[in-house]
């Protein structure tokens, strides 16, 4: 796992990439290096976590026999298979990364598709004088980039990166706008900030002559394909269990210590009895609390625990902490983020990295892939249609406050980003969750506060394997008896008690309501009138924005979705007062 980053053209400079790999220290504290171009025209970066090989010899730039140049952010899971295919290559480390570069060698662009793995990547081709760049299948691993009007294109693994490396900061008022009044986040190659575009997953982007051009190489509608799967539910549920063996052992392979993100739910109870199938114990698993016994799920953690080696540890998060932890978290992320239980999240990963932690794995995948959302219910049923359903879930009510938003401002939204949608509802709403909502949000929020811990997590559910499978299955076997991820239900009760297999989905859930209108108050609206003064009369009706808040404050609703939307505005206001200064 690393920061990586690169610039190529007229703008590649020592300083600019010297600058951007020094912002991406906490993403690879471990080694870093930089390299320019003889002929100036490009410059490499790259901060290393070590995971896999922890020699000095891992640590150094990667130059293949025909010297294409190499940085890479990510994992080969099945970098051990891959170079038995590759053993003509003069490898020279034990590392994943060289492993990818050989297979680029050896493959080129098909490289990819012979992946097991989370990734972003570019290869620097001295003959050609060219840049690709390449993200995984999911967007797991992330990469940002700016093309200057001068054919300068730099590209780094966080924006803030950018922004060292000499790129102008400037708020983007339709994303905003897009944000403040439907909660959408993460959509398409579009960011909070003007002229900052993020590498779509799944896509390559080739830069040659100051002109760049943006392919798809993963397309998960034409790999699921319109056809469900017809084969005999048993033989199904066989297969994926095997797949998800596998993807649970490969993910385990690292040369430093792997522990557990763990919640209450079943994701992770599938998870730690997975781990138990595969053999791989004891381990530590990290659990957030925050003292409220409303949210903590340390009852059912300690329900998954009992018999087994696992050790166990609690992490709190106390609301005293949370102000200065959210300014710090605003650092890594540059756009907003999802409120407290992202700080728990935090605050877990700061955990894991002083316990000696360094690699994490956790549950995320099986609601999108499975359609475990309360939301699909209705889909599944035929009383709603995947359009009708908000881009973000919550309590009951207007989860957004539209009218405190300013009428201009507000036209400023644009239509979400279409996807091409299959006949059958439930899998169409299920493109959305992974494509434009629910999954790229969550992977962004996730990668940032690893990372900013220098820790690495890992997803073994997100295996495009499993997700493939899982799409091809017919509406029944994603939801049924009035319960979502029902294949999974019944091969987790193979596997744990029926009280935790069977049980309600439980959603993770933290005090934010209670500590937004109690401890917290001041901080927020410190916070809110911060957002007020930098966007206040241009993008905000200030009065509408204090109503709306004291209504909530004094306790009336239960929902503090739009207060986090709010606080996430006046944070971004603290972290760059400028760039708010210039939007109009």
């Amino acid at each position: 796992m690393c920061g990586i980053g690169a610039i190529v053209g007229p703008g590649a400079s020592d300083r600019g990439i010297e600058a951007l790999t020094q912002h991406l220290d906490h993403r690879g504290p471990d080694a870093r290096w930089t390299w320019r171009a003889p002929s100036g025209e490009a410059a490499l970066g790259q901060d290393r976590l070590a995971i896999v090989d922890l020699s000095p010899d891992a640590d150094r730039p990667l130059v293949s026999p025909t010297g294409q140049r190499l940085v890479f952010n990510g994992e080969v899971y099945n970098h051990v298979e891959l170079r038995r295919e590759l053993s003509g290559y003069p490898f020279r480390t034990r590392s994943d990364t060289e492993v990818l570069l050989a297979a680029y060698e050896t493959w080129g662009d098909a490289c990819f598709d012979r992946i097991l793995g989370m990734f972003s990547a570019m290869v620097w081709n001295p003959s050609d004088r060219a840049l690709l760049a390449s993200r995984d299948r999911f967007g797991v691993k992330p990469l940002y980039y700016h093309h200057a009007p001068d054919g300068t294109l730099t590209l780094a693994s966080e924006i803030g990166a950018l922004f060292a490396a000499g790129v102008g900061a400037e708020a983007d008022p339709a994303a905003w706008s897009a944000y403040l009044a439907r909660g959408a986040t993460d959509q398409g190659d579009r960011t909070f900030w003007k002229g900052i575009r993020r590498l779509p997953p799944g896509h390559l982007l080739r830069w040659h002559d100051g002109e760049i051009r943006i392919s798809r190489w993963y397309d998960l509608d034409a790999r699921v394909g319109p056809a469900e799967d017809q084969r005999p539910e048993a033989i199904v549920t066989e297969e994926y269990r095997a797949l998800l063996e596998d993807s649970v052992r490969l993910r385990f392979r690292a040369d430093v210590p792997i522990g557990i993100a763990l919640s209450g739910g079943l994701d992770s109870a599938t998870l730690l009895a997975l781990v138990d199938q595969v053999g791989e114990l004891p381990l530590t698993t990290y659990t957030f609390v925050t003292g409220d016994e409303r949210y903590d799920e340390r009852p059912w953690v300690e329900q998954m625990l009992a018999g087994t080696r696992h050790t166990a540890s609690w992490v709190p998060l106390l609301a005293e902490d949370v102000p200065d932890l959210a300014q710090s978290v605003q650092s890594t992320q540059d756009e907003p983020y999802g409120g407290i239980p992202t700080l728990a999240y935090a605050r877990l990963f700061e955990t894991a990295r002083e316990d000696g932690t360094t690699v994490l794995m956790d549950g995320q995948g099986l609601d999108e892939q499975w359609a475990g959302y309360d939301y699909y219910g209705p889909v599944a049923k035929g009383e709603a249609e995947p359009a009708a359903t908000p881009l973000v879930q919550g309590t009951k009510g207007s989860l957004t406050r539209v009218e405190c938003l300013l009428p201009g401002f507000a036209a400023l939204d644009t239509s979400i980003e279409e996807h091409r949608s299959f006949e059958d509802p439930m899998r169409q709403l299920q493109l959305r969750d992974l494509q434009v909502t629910k999954l790229p949000r969550a992977l962004r929020y996730n990668d940032r506060v690893s990372m900013r811990a220098s820790t690495e997590l890992r997803e073994p559910f997100l295996d495009h394997r499993l997700v493939e499978l899982a799409l091809r299955q017919p509406s029944d076997r994603k939801w049924r008896a009035g319960a979502g991820k029902w294949l999974v239900r019944s091969l987790a009760a193979t596997l744990l008690p029926a009280s935790v297999a069977l049980a309600p989905k439980r959603a993770v859930q933290t005090p934010q309501r209670e500590w937004l209108r109690g401890a917290l108050r001041p901080w927020a609206e410190a916070c809110m009138e911060d957002a007020l003064d930098a966007v206040g009369h241009r993008w905000l009706d200030p009065d509408a924005v204090h109503s709306a808040w004291q209504h909530f404050a004094s306790g009336h609703g239960d929902n503090a979705f739009f207060a986090w939307q709010w606080i996430n505005l006046g944070l971004a206001v603290r972290q760059r007062p400028d760039a708010f200064t210039a939007a109009p």
